[in-house]
């Protein structure tokens, strides 16, 4: 009989599989479309096993769908949801590193006011 993963552990494991630029960089490129891999490694510019190597990740996690037309393998987003995801990451780290710039201007502004007094 298997154990179910726990929801907070099921959620680690899927972040964990997010973590990796190559990655990363392929579900933002598939958000605009379907893409062949010759274009993924055009864009990427990371060697063919590489990138093999990372897509097949997304695949067996089942964030992206392959589907071969001719020779030619073509990848897609397997659903909207990522394409939210990678959105709201956006949104929040924009926001964060706004916050670090406002703390590292008033941490500078505090040097100046130091070093007049």
């Amino acid at each position: 009989m298997t154990v179910p993963v726990p929801l907070y552990q099921a959620k680690a494991e899927f972040f964990r599989m997010l973590g990796h630029p190559v990655r990363i960089r392929v579900l933002e490129l598939l958000q605009d479309g379907r893409m062949p891999v010759r274009d993924l490694l055009a864009a990427i510019e990371v060697e063919p096993s590489a990138l093999s190597q990372q897509l097949a990740v997304l695949r067996r996690s089942g964030i992206v769908t392959s589907t071969r037309d001719g020779a030619t393998v073509v990848y897609e987003l397997a659903g909207g949801d990522v394409a939210q995801l990678m959105l709201a990451a956006r949104r929040i780290l924009t926001e964060v590193l706004t916050g670090q710039s406002v703390l590292l201007e008033e941490l500078r502004e505090s040097e100046v006011a130091a070093s007049w007094a």
